[in-house]
């Protein structure tokens, strides 16, 4: 199934002018950009809806195994241009535009990001259902229709602000509303006879977006759930006078799908968290039962016809409530349930942080699901029957642990580097791993070439295309044709001046939106994350800061201008990170007014990060800041995007930065820092902060000037509490590897200033990194987890 290729540039006025008139209601001389975006996105959603329908129909009718992508976030970002470019619709739209005497991307770009996550989580699997759907594996996302997403981040003296995202404010073009689609979700009451009666329950709605594939072959469902009210509306209480009583129960059901991630600081946030997890865990195996049964019915060919992945341990509830609707509902004896279940699941474990590894308190699990509590007891004790010599434990005294209930409940767990998969075989899921040696694989990480070459890179995209065709869009590896070309001069010059030409879009962006003029010609050096401390990004203002004093102190010196620029986002209850956000705000506000160095140093924090903001950076950055102490980092992929567009990388040999580097060549990569097995040696010795400080006269003073108020003399002690970190506990150690980390920036200052040596090893990382692409990935899944096939 492909998209016909006769529909015309007129053919694409035209619907967009339908659109105008008869959905949107609007004659164009009183439209507005938001109306032309509206009708433009229902003219381009008219023809992937076409291809949707015909891919559902032949799923269907192949009867194929299907893949269920369980997760909490999809960050997908904007469909308009996605679906344009996978369309092949682009340049029709924007010549159609033109023709009606618009702004092309003036339109296109007027569409607000779709606030559906925070980090690559979310980004990963928004790769993976558009690889899903470019390979034409049947496949559904599940996930929550946040009202607000995680919070649009801005800035009040440095400081992190959450505010609400407000994306749904407007009419979201992509979704259909399906209220056929309901189900009854419950909570708390009691657990009896083998059943349950909850106290309270929500309603799920359902709401599917079309994702479509590579030249729109095939096109999948992201089928997200609204938490709605039982009754919407009680009309005894208002009319009582009790206005607000009136609509408590719909206030109190759209809290659960209102914001990502809700501060769980507190035991409400916590309770709200785990309301969240099952609520759509719960209606996507409502959903998905439904189907199968209508289509198969025996619901022990399960396995055979379904695969559910786990997309961290969020939806780890799945297993006891597979079970529970088996066993409790449809009479399967438990043993058997259980076996059904754990046949059908597979689990992707994305961290090695014990914290991230969710475990609730039984009392609170128990209040809220106490016919799950009873489950997980069962499947716990199964599992001990069957390894009594394991220590291993799903629940242990007032906690249920959901990474070893996820491993249990799981025929595969997957890592998502090699690295990360053999430090989970070693580290978080040792015993496990021993009692199960077979079921732990490695599904390195990818990411879509679609959205982040062909869409978010024009330029490049399009020399790559006058070189070897475009058959890279659909099979990435084709990039290693290229090879033959780095040594190409037009080659290069052309590549050089894409990457120019990038980065002069970007600094005009950022002096037009943030005041702040950048030279296109300093380095642009680039860390993008959510903000952590593994993820270290205070190793990088702390490099920052002693560059700042070498530069003072020798500022006629050779120095190689460079622009630093972060975004990411804290979790609100996370101060320590929302606290290295405003230290790196702080010491920009000093280095950018230094008139000494403001002309070799600038530092700038771009607030709300998102996918459009990646979009922008990505392509016009020359280094790529991927420092995570090693060991901690599962995989990234944000190392992978910008590798694939010619940044070059500085990291530790952490998570797929092992095969980057491996494929790329350690020749066009800046390595420091200590291996994990260094990381775990380091730790042990005593006071290994302070020793590294005092063999180092650049970290204590960049420390010192942190401690004695530098950057914030209103307050001189603001940071003293990070400087205590680092120079005593400094888990993450930071203060261990800055002294390697001021080598490997001072080798990329060399490199850069050979502007040809610098574009071949550009180059080289565009050419290398076609393996990192999320159809690799998915292949692997659909080969190693899901026994899928495609169906075109």
């Amino acid at each position: 199934m492909t998209v016909s290729t006769t529909f015309t540039t007129q053919d694409m006025r035209a619907a967009i002018l339908h659109h105008l008139t008869y959905t949107m209601g609007k004659d164009a001389d009183h439209a507005t950009t938001y109306d032309w975006r509206m009708a433009l996105s229902f003219a381009v959603r008219d023809r992937i809806v076409d291809g949707w329908f015909a891919s559902t129909r032949k799923s269907y009718e192949a009867g194929a195994k299907r893949v269920y992508y369980l997760s909490m976030e999809f960050l997908i970002g904007r469909l308009l241009q996605d679906g344009l470019v996978n369309l092949r619709l682009l340049d029709d739209a924007c010549e159609a535009l033109t023709a009606l005497g618009l702004d092309p991307w003036q339109v296109i770009s007027n569409e607000p990001d779709a606030a559906l996550g925070n980090g690559g989580l979310g980004r990963l699997a928004a790769c993976f259902l558009e690889s899903l759907s470019s390979l034409g594996v049947p496949a559904h996302g599940y996930g929550i229709r946040y009202e607000h997403g995680l919070f649009r981040q801005s800035f009040v003296d440095g400081r992190q602000v959450e505010l609400p995202e407000t994306w749904l404010q407007q009419h979201h073009a992509w979704e259909f509303e399906r209220p056929e689609a309901r189900y009854r979700i419950g909570f708390g009451g009691d657990a009896r006879d083998a059943g349950w009666d909850p106290a309270e329950a929500v309603i799920a709605a359902a709401y599917d977006t079309p994702i479509v594939g590579w030249q729109g072959r095939w096109a999948n469902t992201l089928r997200l759930w609204a938490a709605k009210p039982v009754e919407a509306f009680d009309l005894d209480s208002f009319n009582r006078g009790d206005f607000v009583g009136a609509a408590t129960p719909e206030a109190m059901a759209r809290t659960i799908s209102r914001v990502l991630y809700p501060d769980d600081t507190t035991e409400i946030g916590k309770e709200l968290r785990l309301k969240q997890e099952y609520f759509f865990t719960a209606a996507s195996l409502a959903d998905i039962l439904r189907r199968f049964e209508m289509e198969h019915g025996d619901l022990r060919k399960l396995p055979e016809k379904v695969a559910i992945q786990l997309n961290d341990t969020h939806p780890a509830i799945a297993g006891p409530e597979l079970v529970r609707l088996l066993h409790d509902d449809n009479g399967i004896p438990f043993d058997e349930a259980m076996d059904l279940a754990r046949s059908t699941l597979g689990y992707t474990n994305h961290t090695l942080l014990p914290e991230a590894l969710e475990r609730w308190s039984d009392h609170l699990f128990g209040r809220l699901l106490p016919r799950h509590l009873e489950i997980i007891d069962r499947i716990d004790q199964a599992h001990r029957a069957t390894y009594p010599s394991s220590s291993v434990t799903i629940r242990e005294p007032g906690v249920v642990k959901m990474g070893e209930l996820s491993f249990v409940m799981a025929h595969r767990v997957n890592g998502v580097s090699a690295l990360h998969t053999e430090l989970m075989k070693s580290t978080v899921f040792k015993e496990l791993n021993a009692l199960h040696p077979d079921r732990i694989v490695n599904e390195t990480n990818g990411v879509t070439p679609r959205r982040w070459l062909l869409s978010s890179n024009p330029r490049l995209a399009s020399l790559i295309t006058e070189r070897i065709g475009e058959d890279w869009v659909g099979d990435l590896e084709q990039l290693s044709r290229l090879e033959e070309h780095v040594g190409d001069a037009g080659f290069l010059s052309a590549y050089a001046e894409a990457k120019r030409a990038n980065k002069a879009d970007l600094a005009a962006w950022i002096e037009a939106e943030h005041g702040i003029a950048l030279d296109p010609a300093m380095m642009f050096d680039v860390q993008i994350k959510r903000l952590h401390e593994y993820k270290r990004q205070h190793l990088n203002i702390l490099e920052a800061i002693a560059l700042w004093q070498a530069i003072r102190a020798a500022p006629d010196a050779d120095w190689t201008p460079r622009v630093k620029i972060f975004a990411g986002k804290a979790a609100p209850g996370y101060h320590f990170a929302k606290d290295i956000i405003r230290l790196i705000n702080d010491v920009a506000e000093v280095v950018n007014a230094d008139p000494v160095t403001r002309d070799k140093l600038k530092i700038v924090f771009l607030p709300n990060y998102n996918v459009t903001l990646a979009e922008r950076l990505i392509p016009a950055s020359d280094l790529s800041e991927q420092i995570s102490t090693a060991g901690k980092e599962a995989s990234g992929t944000g190392n992978m995007k910008f590798a694939l567009n010619g940044a070059l990388t500085i990291g530790t040999l952490d998570g797929a930065n092992v095969e980057i580097r491996e494929r790329v060549g350690e020749e066009n990569f800046f390595l420091f820092g200590m291996t994990a097995d260094e990381v775990v040696a380091r730790r042990k010795i005593k006071d290994h902060a302070a020793k590294a400080i005092a063999v180092d006269p650049r970290l204590a003073a960049a420390l010192a000037a942190v401690r004695d108020g530098t950057f914030c003399a209103e307050e001189p002690d603001r940071y003293a509490h990070i400087v205590q970190n680092l120079s005593g506990p400094d888990y993450f150690l930071v203060s261990s590897d800055f002294t390697d980390y001021w080598r490997a920036q001072r080798e990329v200052d060399a490199a850069y200033r050979d502007a040809d040596g610098w574009t071949r090893m550009a180059a080289r990382n565009t050419v290398r990194s076609g393996w990192f692409s999320s159809d690799r990935t998915i292949r692997g899944y659909m080969a190693d987890v899901w026994g899928a096939e495609p169906v075109i």
